[in-house]
């Protein structure tokens, strides 16, 4: 696995894919554009549906066999195209969930003349029923109150009490504002939040992830955080830069509220495999 890993090329993805082996990446995660006429440089976002819609096509055909046999997509869409590209994905592989993410965008402007439109939507596909996935690393955990409301002895030792709840197919994640700190010079860079909860549930630990359209590179990050591998390709040399820049940049030491936070997640677990060798 060398020459192609931990890397992203600046180059259109549809020349660069032949680089990738088939069969060789754990996860493909991409947020393509999405034709609603974003600048990102180029005229990649400013298509007529039809050209759009066989463009995606050609970018997908290309992209998912590099996918292993239990192999994961997750596609960030617009809602005004997603009906025909999960058509598309539905020949090819088998959907799971579309996830709604909320974007949290204030109650204020927007349209007069329908309602505004405040989310994205994701989906997320498999190629057959062994698929990846790793529900315990994207569990929520439970407050106090709801632990304690689950106090009697039929809960004890139970582990979902301790390591917390599947996510559900509604995110809400703030968008990233220009004043946050993960934010870049990219127009539609999304979370670290949500793309690390998408390798943490669908990419092993040391596999590789494959974002055709890195933009700002925030799939590399998330990848490199988590352990896992990353490859990709991004067409604008700007954002090229930024990504070059982002990965070059020291790690920031975790927070006192995270250290706490690792700290409790840890003793949980710690718990739950306690419990659950004094059942056994």
């Amino acid at each position: 696995m060398t020459g192609w890993v931990d890397q992203v090329f600046c180059e259109d993805a549809l020349a660069g894919l032949a680089r990738i082996p088939d069969g060789s990446v754990d996860l493909l995660l991409t947020d393509p554009p999405y034709n609603l006429g974003k600048d990102y440089g180029n005229g990649s976002d400013q298509q007529s549906v039809a050209a759009y819609l066989a463009w995606t096509e050609g970018w997908i055909d290309a992209a998912l066999p590099k996918l292993k046999a239990n192999g994961s997509l997750y596609i960030f869409l617009t809602w005004r195209f997603a009906p025909e590209i999960f058509v598309m994905l539905k020949k090819r592989m088998t959907m799971m969930n579309e996830i709604i993410w909320d974007r949290r965008v204030p109650s204020m402007g927007g349209s007069v003349r329908s309602f505004s439109s405040v989310h994205d939507t994701i989906g997320f596909f498999v190629n057959r029923k062994d698929y990846y996935f790793d529900l315990d690393a994207v569990r929520i955990p439970y407050d106090a109150a709801t632990k304690k409301a689950r106090s009697r002895s039929i809960f004890i030792g139970a582990k979902w009490l301790e390591v917390g709840y599947n996510p559900k197919d509604l995110w809400s994640v703030s968008r990233l504002h220009r004043e946050h700190p993960e934010r870049a010079d990219h127009p539609t860079q999304k979370p670290l939040e949500i793309i690390e909860r998408m390798i943490k549930a669908s990419c092993p630990p040391g596999g590789v992830v494959l974002d055709p359209f890195m933009g700002s590179g925030t799939t590399a990050i998330a990848a490199r955080a988590l352990g896992r591998r990353f490859t990709g390709f991004e067409l604008n040399p700007e954002y090229c830069a930024i990504i070059a820049a982002r990965l070059a940049a020291p790690k920031p030491s975790p927070t006192i509220k995270q250290r706490k936070s690792i700290a409790r997640a840890a003793k949980a677990v710690m718990r739950a495999v306690g419990a659950t060798e004094e059942q056994a």
